[in-house]
């Protein structure tokens, strides 16, 4: 295998601001001394995620074996998705008034057609099912745990606790078909509407307009291509997923 020379695309501020968490990891384990800095490690494992290149590719071109690039991105996952926010800390300052946009995705992944529990019918593909909470404008707000791909919408919404957290703080929820039912304070469009009133019609233009830019929270999310098909194991995809999200919306221009 012969390493070559290659652009990340990526600030260079992100990579300072992974490195010191990083840092702080090692700190914290008294382990000051690894083979690749923590400059090296964060910028390992922003290439994997970026690239989703296979750890035996990405590990030698920072002359690292297989094992290594593994455990250190693995390590660094961990750090980097304790950051990421809870359910109702995601919703702090949020209260009546104010909406949120609810969407769901899948996260393919590469299985057989043995492992049922993982296939989407809505998608036809294997994958992982992730919720999101995104303001207004689009932002990603919250990413839930990934659940098995044939997990309903709906039935993932209920299971993470969306709808009875929104509820408690009268926040309106604006989502998709796929949650219809849910109630509380979730709006989804009407079904048949030409068998409806004009002002049915009307109301599904609006709420369409309205839930559209929840759509850039994925587009956000995925501009990650490990996340376009994980290779991994189902079981990391939750963490990759709360890793990225710290990575969207951290702050490190300071």
């Amino acid at each position: 295998m012969v390493p070559y020379p290659a652009t990340l695309d990526v600030p260079h501020e992100l990579v300072e601001h992974v490195s010191w968490l990083i840092y702080a990891r090692r700190r914290e384990l008294r382990s000051p001394w690894r083979r690749l800095s923590c400059f090296r490690q964060a910028l390992l494992t922003l290439a994997h995620l970026r690239k989703n290149e296979a750890f035996a590719q990405v590990g030698a071109g920072f002359e690292a074996s297989e094992a290594t690039a593994w455990r250190y991105v693995d390590e660094s996952l961990d750090v980097l998705a304790a950051w990421a926010p809870g359910l109702h800390e995601a919703l702090v300052g949020l209260g009546e008034g104010d909406f949120v946009i609810v969407d769901g995705t899948l996260i393919p992944t590469d299985r057989i057609a043995a492992d049922e529990p993982y296939y989407s019918q809505k998608h036809r593909k294997h994958g992982m099912n992730i919720q999101v909470i995104a303001a207004p404008d689009g932002t990603p707000l919250w990413f839930s745990r990934a659940t098995p791909g044939r997990t309903h919408d709906l039935t993932a919404a209920r299971a993470h606790g969306i709808v009875q957290a929104c509820l408690t703080r009268h926040i309106l929820v604006l989502a998709d078909r796929a949650h219809q039912g849910a109630g509380a304070t979730v709006r989804t469009p009407y079904r048949n509407i030409r068998e409806q009133p004009a002002h049915y019609q009307q109301f599904n233009r609006e709420h369409a307009r309205l839930r559209a830019p929840g759509e850039r929270a994925f587009a956000q999310l995925k501009s990650w291509r490990l996340l376009r098909r994980a290779r991994c194991s189902t079981r990391r995809i939750g963490t990759i997923v709360q890793a990225v999200h710290t990575l969207l919306t951290c702050d490190y221009s300071g």
